[in-house]
């Protein structure tokens, strides 16, 4: 598979149109911001620590290099997170001025100087300081709306600029936050293939070839990447950015996110917290992947052939019983109406699923064969993450493991994108593969 250059994948963007990764990168960004953004002033975005460790510095490029600057916009909120109350707060003070916003910080002030500025009818520019999300060049913000964890749609920043020497200081778990959500585009990968094959959603080329032609090279060294190497540093930025411009390009998320992705989605609209905090976004995501790899390998264990077609579909429910069982089993959460509604958006009659199962039964053999091609076995998954200094067991992030079984079964609920979880489910195989993943022996023993 050809690999793209991260300016060759700055071609496919749709609304990022300026990028800077290197080494010393501050000192370029009053000549990005005079660029993209002629004649007009610039005010600094970040909260009080980014403010502190990289806002003033790039205060100080831009009014060096003759860019007008207001009076920053800091969000004090010790508790600050991607919520949008947030969105409102940046939006009002937005609305008070023309200045084009300057998001100094990671994935929360992204995300909410993303919506913010759209809102207001602005581009932005994001200044990046970890490696720890692939949300910077990302269409979209990932924003709690309504009780819900939620991609709002807004564009991506007009300029994105990486300090390779601020990123490789930022704190080891931040990048190995990083790492974790860019080795998930793994089993996203997967799941897109089973999509495509199913005929649920087509693999579009572009998209995959922008995240997944270098992906195995950026997730290549994870104890260098922990150890604040720069060119590991580097090579993960990279790979991270080109996950963001697959989006745009798709103006979606599929070609980044997957099951695992819909298991951190259902944490974060559980308010799920560990020592008093809500895990990362990569830490849910890293435990997520490390799940989803071993349930993969359940299914590949699984005869296609030997499905009953009639007999499973005989036993399919209709849609009025979904429904009714996916109101009862998020009867008492505050997201009931969005796991029916995305339950609902994709589920599919008897006769459907009839031809799609034997779709499923004379392809077996060649998908399994792809599938094994893109996965990566789950005991070197579970090496990288530990390399890198990522969780490995969900009770790292406060997860039990009956918890951790549950949310294979409530994370199907709350997307409508296709995935592993609808293949197991549609198959018939969901409580085999699970029985085998939790009991004893299995790769998540419940133990009594």
């Amino acid at each position: 598979m050809p690999r793209l250059a991260p300016q060759e994948a700055l071609a496919a963007a749709r609304e990022t149109k300026a990028l800077v990764i290197e080494r010393g990168g501050i000192g370029r960004v009053a000549g990005v911001f005079k660029q993209q953004f002629p004649g007009r002033q610039a005010v600094i975005v970040a909260d009080r620590h980014t403010m502190a460790v990289v806002g003033q510095s790039v205060h100080d490029a831009l009014a060096d290099g003759g860019v007008p600057l207001i009076e920053p916009f800091i969000y004090t909120d010790p508790a600050l997170y991607a919520e949008y109350k947030y969105v409102e707060q940046l939006a009002a003070s937005l609305k008070t001025h023309e200045a084009i916003p300057v998001a100094v910080g990671s994935g929360t002030i992204n995300d909410l100087a993303k919506r913010a500025s759209h809102e207001t009818g602005r581009p932005y520019f994001c200044i990046g300081t970890a490696a720890s999300m692939d949300g910077y060049t990302a269409f979209g913000a990932s924003i709690t709306y309504q009780n819900a964890k939620q991609t709002l749609a807004c564009p991506a920043p007009r300029a994105v600029l990486a300090d390779i020497d601020i990123i490789k200081n930022a704190p080891p778990e931040m990048t190995a936050s990083g790492y974790a959500d860019l080795l998930a585009k793994v089993t996203a990968g997967a799941d897109w293939i089973l999509a495509d094959a199913l005929g649920e959603e087509p693999i579009d080329t572009k998209a995959w070839t922008i995240v997944q032609g270098g992906l195995r090279d950026a997730l290549a060294r994870p104890a260098a990447a922990r150890a604040g190497d720069a060119a590991a540093i580097h090579a993960l930025t990279e790979g991270l950015m080109l996950g963001g411009f697959a989006m745009q390009w798709s103006q979606s998320s599929r070609p980044a996110s997957g099951a695992e992705h819909q298991f951190s989605h259902l944490w974060d609209m559980e308010h799920h917290t560990h020592n008093g905090a809500a895990p990362s976004h990569g830490f849910k995501v890293g435990v997520a992947t490390l799940a989803v790899t071993a349930f993969y390998e359940q299914l590949l264990r699984m005869d296609a052939g030997a499905l009953n077609i009639d007999a499973i579909c005989a036993r399919w429910p209709d849609a009025r019983t979904v429904e009714a069982r996916t109101a009862a089993m998020f009867a008492s959460t505050e997201f009931q109406e969005t796991a029916i509604r995305e339950t609902m958006a994709k589920y599919i009659d008897a006769a459907a699923l009839h031809g799609q199962l034997a779709l499923l039964k004379t392809g077996w053999p060649a998908l399994c064969a792809k599938l094994r091609r893109q996965l990566i076995p789950y005991a070197e998954v579970k090496q990288r993450l530990q390399a890198v200094g990522a969780p490995v067991e969900p009770e790292q992030i406060g997860i039990t493991r009956r918890r951790l079984r549950d949310s294979f079964i409530k994370a199907w609920h709350i997307r409508r994108r296709f995935t592993v979880l609808d293949l197991a489910t549609r198959a018939g195989w969901l409580d085999a593969a699970l029985g085998a993943l939790f009991a004893p022996g299995g790769a998540w023993e419940i133990k009594s």
